[in-house]
């Protein structure tokens, strides 16, 4: 079977955790290719909920390989708690069993953390996320693989340690990194990981030569790609499909199937201009009905009208084969639905996403209004995408004003949606048939 990306459409927080816990059940393995602590993914069991920084989400169908990839950057601390909280809850330690960390995976280390402590600007999560790209990108950054190689080198931990303080005195932190701090934690590090690391590239093409099913679960959003999001404002990685196979470590031959999750609004966590974003009791609405809140950081969430325009760039982008609609529920109780379908840019209507920040914060949406559909209790959608899919009537049953929204947004965009989601449970989603 070829390999399945899913792909955040928008700024991130769209669902993905959920997606991808959902179609894991046909999947052998799930790979995570880029980004590190600053995702959140969250998965709703019922009564339990489930959420994961680092963990790819497939981790809770019990036959999945899960690999953390090439293109990664990983916190190990975070990542052992996860794995920690993971095994008191389920009895299970997936690493060397399941779990593969890459051996090219770069390491997040206490100095990089200190030095993203310092941001004012971006609005980033302070987890150390762009330091260590930084590092990776000036060809100084510490590789899983690295590990067994500097340890005992003196030579090496005085090096590091030094440039590490140098660059911490000169950025004004009064933190510091003491060589035996360091060398306590490539020796941890060594002894808590060394059974996982490996090769993981070679592991996801030799599944695909098998006919095995492969998912690449993307973290954040096409909007905060570091090459073809909203500059300055996005994240330190390249979070679309282009990175997907690259960022796993295999070719991108191997893919067929891009999902693009976008949520049926818009939202936005961070710094930088949200066209469609609403300070009023609308975008109040949407914030408390869809419990809007960072999984990562807990901050709030901007919320505003779903924006055709971003959705229009990231389509180029990423050549979506389907749209995985989330939280239409949410929208459940307004009179009037909105869409933004261009800009007004300094007197002139724009139908492309501009390169800056400054004129994305000039741009005035142009919208275009549809009718709402009524408020309904969680249990009522949940019962309702139950029924569906198991009647084989897709989105049939929902409201009719739902159904006609869902069609503008097909219509717009260019792309089918392949599945609807209307509320957080794992299957509180319908199969568009």
């Amino acid at each position: 079977m070829p390999a399945t990306v899913i792909l955040g459409a928008q700024w991130g927080d769209e669902g993905k955790g959920k997606l991808v816990d959902r179609m894991a059940e046909q999947a052998t393995w799930v790979a995570r290719f880029q980004g590190g602590n600053n995702a959140g993914h969250t998965v709703v069991l019922g009564e339990q909920v489930l959420k994961f920084h680092l963990l790819p989400s497939g981790i809770t169908r019990k036959e999945c390989h899960l690999v953390l990839g090439d293109g990664m950057v990983i916190d190990p601390w975070v990542l052992d708690k996860e794995l920690t909280d993971w095994q008191a809850s389920t009895g299970e330690d997936p690493r060397g069993d399941r779990l593969f960390i890459s051996e090219r995976s770069h390491i997040i280390l206490p100095y990089h953390r200190y030095m993203d402590s310092l941001d004012t600007k971006i609005g980033t999560t302070g987890r150390g996320i762009g330091p260590t790209y930084a590092d990776k990108i000036n060809r100084i950054g510490l590789r899983f693989g690295d590990v067994a190689e500097v340890l005992g080198d003196d030579v090496w931990l005085t090096t590091t340690v030094d440039r590490m303080n140098a660059s911490l005195d000169a950025a004004g932190s009064s933190d510091r990194v003491s060589m035996e701090s360091m060398a306590n934690d490539l020796q941890w590090i060594h002894e808590t990981y060394t059974s996982s690391i490996g090769n993981t590239g070679l592991m996801l093409d030799n599944a695909l030569k098998l006919g095995e099913h492969v998912i690449l679960e993307g973290a954040q959003g096409c909007l905060l790609d570091i090459d073809q999001g909203t500059y300055p404002f996005v994240t330190s990685s390249v979070t679309s499909r282009g990175n997907a196979s690259h960022g796993a470590g295999i070719h991108p031959g191997h893919v067929e199937d891009v999902v693009g999750i976008t949520k049926a609004y818009i939202t936005r966590v961070g710094h930088g201009a949200m066209p469609t974003e609403l300070n009023d009791e609308v975008g109040e609405h949407m914030g408390t009905i869809g419990h809007e809140f960072g999984t990562t950081t807990g901050r709030p969430r901007r919320c505003g009208w779903f924006d055709a325009v971003v959705m229009r760039h990231a389509q180029r982008i990423n050549g979506f084969t389907g749209l995985a609609l989330t939280k239409l529920d949410v929208l459940g109780g307004l009179d009037e639905l909105k869409i933004c379908v261009a800009y007004e840019l300094d007197g002139k209507e724009i139908t492309e996403l501009p390169s800056t920040a400054s004129a994305i914060a000039r741009c005035k949406p142009i919208y275009i209004s549809m009718p709402g559909f009524p408020e309904l209790p969680l249990s009522e959608w949940l019962a309702m995408a139950l029924y569906a899919n198991e009647s084989r009537k897709g989105i049939s049953v929902l409201p009719t004003a739902a159904q006609h929204y869902i069609a503008k947004l097909e219509a717009i965009v260019g792309v089918p949606c392949t599945s609807v989601g209307v509320g957080p449970d794992r299957d509180a989603t319908i199969d568009c048939v």
